[in-house]
C-alpha cells in the first residue's frame, strides 16, 4: 500500500475499484453519446497511469481532474448541438459587426475580418499562428506552475477557469453564433452539420507544411459557438492570476500573449471583434463571480479546503 499524508488518496481496493468504474463509465458514456474516439482511451490511460505511478503524480492528476471535467463537458457538447434549441445568429451579427467596427477599403465597408483577409501577409500569418497555439498550453502551463508553488491559488485558478467556460457554454446555447469564416464560405444562410474550419490559420499550416490547426479544428464540438470567444477569455484569467500572485515578468508575457490571441481571433476570421469583447466580458464576470462565491458560500470554501489537503 502506498503511504501518503493522512488526507491524501491512498491506493487500496476501494480506490482502485472507484477509478476502474469511473474509467469504464466514461468510456461507455462517451461511446453512447459521441461514439468511440482514440483520445478518450488516451485520456483514461493517462489518468490511470499518473494515478498509480506515484503519490506525487496521483496528487497532480487529481488536481488537474478539474480540467478533465471541463474537457469532458466540452466534448459531450457534440451530442447536443446548440442549433437544435435556438436559431443561429449569422446575418444580424455580421451586420452589427460591420456597423460598429466596419473599415472603409477601396469604396467598400468591410468587417475587420474581411479587411485582414485582403491585407494579411505571411509574417502576420506565422506570428499570429504562434500566438493562437498558446491558448491552451499557457493556461495549463501556468496551472502546473501554481500546482507546485501554491495549491490554494492553483485551485482558485482552475475553478475560475471552469466557471468562465460554463458561463460561455450558457451563452453558446442561448445565443448560437456563426464565426466570420462561416459567412465567407457559406454566406448568411444556415447550414447544419457544418464541419470545423481552420480559416485563416490554414495559412500557418501551409507555411510549415503541417496540419497543426487542421487537427485541432476537426475535433471542435460546435461550429456555431463563436460568441463569446473563450479563446479570448483564457488569457484574461491567466493575466489576472499572474498579477494577483505578483509574477511581474510572467504577467508581462501573459499580457503580450493575450493581445496576440485577441488579434489573431479576428485576423484569422475565427471571431468577430464582438465575440472577443464578449469573451473578455465573460472572463471578467467569471472572475468577479468566483471571488464573490468564495467569500460567501461556505460549502465551496469547505470543498476547496478539503481538495487542497488531498493534493497537498
Amino acid at each position: 500500500m502506498d503511504s501518503t499524508a493522512n488526507n491524501s488518496v491512498t491506493i487500496n481496493i476501494k480506490t482502485a475499484l472507484v477509478v476502474f468504474l469511473l474509467s469504464l463509465a466514461y468510456l461507455g458514456l462517451s461511446y453512447f453519446l459521441i461514439g468511440y474516439n482514440s483520445s478518450e482511451l488516451v485520456l483514461v490511460l493517462l489518468f490511470n497511469s499518473l494515478f498509480y505511478l506515484s503519490a506525487t503524480t496521483r496528487k497532480f492528476i487529481l488536481g488537474f481532474s478539474i480540467f478533465i471535467v471541463y474537457w469532458i463537458i466540452f466534448d459531450y457538447m457534440k451530442a447536443f448541438p446548440n442549433y437544435h434549441y435556438t436559431p443561429v445568429h449569422i446575418g444580424d451579427l455580421y451586420n452589427f459587426e460591420k456597423h460598429l467596427f466596419g473599415i472603409h477599403d477601396h469604396g467598400k465597408l468591410l468587417t475587420p475580418n474581411e479587411y485582414w483577409l485582403v491585407h494579411g501577409n505571411t509574417f502576420i500569418d506565422v506570428v499570429s499562428g504562434l500566438f493562437y497555439l498558446c491558448w491552451i498550453p499557457v493556461p495549463l502551463g501556468f496551472a502546473a506552475f501554481l500546482f507546485f508553488k501554491n495549491k490554494r491559488q492553483f485551485l482558485y485558478f482552475s475553478l475560475t477557469f471552469v466557471l468562465v467556460n460554463l458561463l460561455g457554454f450558457v451563452v453558446y446555447y442561448t445565443y448560437p453564433a456563426a464565426p466570420p469564416w462561416y459567412v465567407q464560405y457559406y454566406g448568411l444562410h444556415f447550414t447544419p452539420l457544418t464541419m470545423g474550419n481552420t480559416a485563416g490559420l490554414a495559412r500557418f499550416d501551409a507555411y510549415f507544411h503541417a496540419g497543426i490547426f487542421k487537427s485541432i479544428y476537426t475535433k471542435g464540438s460546435n461550429v456555431f459557438a463563436a460568441m463569446p470567444s473563450l479563446h479570448s477569455s483564457y488569457p484574461v484569467i491567466v493575466l489576472y492570476y499572474g498579477i494577483k500572485n505578483r509574477f511581474k515578468i510572467g504577467s508581462i508575457f501573459f499580457a503580450i500573449v493575450m493581445l496576440g490571441i485577441w488579434f489573431t481571433a479576428v485576423y484569422a476570421s475565427h471571431h468577430y471583434v464582438l465575440d472577443v469583447l464578449a469573451g473578455i466580458t465573460t472572463a471578467i464576470i467569471g472572475i468577479a463571480l468566483f471571488n464573490l462565491l468564495i467569500s460567501r458560500v461556505k460549502w465551496l470554501q469547505a470543498f476547496i479546503n478539503r481538495y487542497e489537503k488531498v493534493i497537498a
